[in-house]
């Protein structure tokens, strides 16, 4: 127990420390900070928003660029009511809730459950946790709100804050946000901020079917923003009300999903670990109990600094969402196969394949694995501790910056040549201010991986110093060299290569 308290402290230290980092360094900010901010809504700042895109770019590309049969959208945040009700949102996008009358906390009830079993396996009680999982699986699958109240009381299960057990009734709580379209405020007119971006790709399905004249299979990629009134939202930016999506839906004919979702998801594995993140960091982890419209599924996790946790999503949703849809909206949703030889099956609703993942979880992942420490022995024999972001050199912020030695002697002027020839093909940042070593240290906290610096001899033989961020190796190159040197390393080609 003693061990598993002070590694559950180091975690949360660490975590805390990369918050501390990512507002302290550009990359995220708490949203409306000045007005005490907002609970679980963040923004992200010039290195963040940076870096975010650079993520969304080799996402955007590995799916559409290589793969010929994949297009993508951008889909309207607003829709048709009657999108949610065909896809079950209206009346199934809800979460069991339980509030303690004393402290006034909201709380998820499988979350809140959930936690406690965790105290008991961490005292021993194992096959006691087991037992308290299971029926709370069976009451919520039966919608059984008042067992459910018994069993928390009955288990003295107790707020974190208040330490008590007085709760109120467990009651539904559906996560849309809701506004009104047009002038005038009435039921007619109620509309939701999407709670996920794949709805869009599938009212656009025959759309982009047809004017792009696609073959079963083929995909529809859309990056999106997507909202949801989480009451337990927690952990930074891994569960926020407003948050993007980077969601693929691939239309196979039925029957072939389940090879399809075999082969995307090791697709996507791939991807993680191509764009920096490590194997022994990632795992698949099969879900036991199914959406109501999939077949199959499974998340890809990540080890946080609070544990595993999902990072995305691979599943068969099969044709459910096609087939609401064409219900709903009375327009068919037909397929015509003129390469499927019996004329009976010619004719279908394709089934889909799903792969799904945060940006903004995709970032927080990135972003931890990337924190690194190390120790070091400095100029004055003195240890040091070195901190730096080991971003992969093609997703950081910043690729290369470059620094006059001194701010006199046409250093600087020999500097911003060089910034301007390196600038139109790199995000390329130029400074003339502070030390080289203190210019040095900041380029490692935004994980820069290259710095340049000009010097005297940089004016005899039109050579600079080029430093390494992981290494902090310096060496002495040509000018005219910069460009080779810096592009193969920020290349995406190494990237796509590691998918195959």
């Amino acid at each position: 127990m003693a061990n598993k308290e002070k590694k559950d402290a180091q975690e949360n230290k660490l975590f805390q420390t990369i918050i501390s980092h990512a507002k302290e360094y550009g990359f995220v900010f708490p949203s409306s900070e000045i007005y005490d901010g907002l609970q679980a809504v963040y923004d992200y700042g010039q290195n963040g928003v940076q870096l975010k895109n650079n993520l969304k770019q080799v996402w955007w590309k590995a799916m559409t660029q290589l793969n010929e049969n994949i297009v993508g959208i951008d889909a309207a945040i607003f829709m048709h009511p009657t999108v949610w009700k065909a896809s079950g949102h209206v009346d199934g996008f809800n979460d069991p809730m339980i509030d303690n009358k004393d402290s006034k906390k909201r709380y998820r009830v499988d979350h809140l459950i959930e936690r406690h079993a965790e105290k008991m396996i961490a005292e021993g009680k194992k096959t006691e946790a087991e037992v308290l999982l299971q029926k709370m699986d069976d009451l919520l699958a039966k919608e059984d709100f008042k067992t459910l109240y018994e069993l928390i009381v009955s288990e003295k299960i107790a707020c974190e804050i208040s330490s008590t057990v007085n709760w109120t009734e467990v009651r539904q709580f559906n996560l849309m946000f809701s506004t009104e379209i047009g002038s005038v405020s009435d039921e007619s007119n109620k509309i939701y901020l999407r709670p996920e971006t794949a709805q869009g790709i599938f009212v656009n399905f025959l759309n982009v079917q047809k004017t792009g004249r696609m073959k079963i299979p083929f995909g529809i990629a859309q990056i999106g923003k997507a909202f949801r009134n989480e009451i337990v939202a927690r952990q930074f930016i891994f569960r926020m009300r407003e948050f993007e999506q980077m969601e693929m839906q691939y239309f196979v004919r039925p029957g072939e999903e389940m090879i399809t979702y075999n082969d995307w998801k090791e697709k996507r594995m791939k991807f993680l670990q191509a764009i920096g993140l490590p194997a022994q960091k990632l795992r698949f982890h099969n879900h036991t109990k199914l959406a109501h419209y999939a077949n199959a599924a499974l998340d890809i996790e990540y080890e946080f600094p609070f544990g595993f946790k999902e990072l995305e999503g691979i599943h068969s949703r099969t044709d459910f969402d096609l087939k609401n849809h064409q219900e709903y909206s009375k327009t068919k949703q037909i397929y015509f196969d003129e390469e499927v030889q019996d004329k009976e099956k010619q004719r279908y609703i394709p089934y889909v394949v799903e792969t799904s993942i945060g940006a903004d979880r995709l970032f927080l992942a990135i972003l931890c694995n990337a924190y690194t420490e190390t120790e070091g022995v400095d100029a004055k024999g003195e240890t040091k501790t070195r901190i730096f972001l080991k971003l992969h050199p093609a997703i950081a912020p910043i690729k290369v910056a470059v620094f006059p030695l001194v701010r006199n002697s046409g250093l600087p002027e020999k500097a911003r040549e060089v910034f301007e020839m390196l600038r139109y093909d790199f995000d390329a940042m130029y400074e003339e201010r502070g030390a080289i070593g203190k210019n040095y240290t900041r380029m490692d906290m935004i994980g820069t991986p290259f710095c340049i610096t000009v010097d005297h001899q940089t004016l005899e033989d039109q050579t600079v110093t080029i430093r390494y961020r992981d290494t902090t190796e310096q060496e002495r190159v040509l000018i005219s060299d910069l460009p080779k040197i810096i592009g193969e390393a920020v290349s995406l080609r190494k990237v796509w290569e590691k998918l195959g």
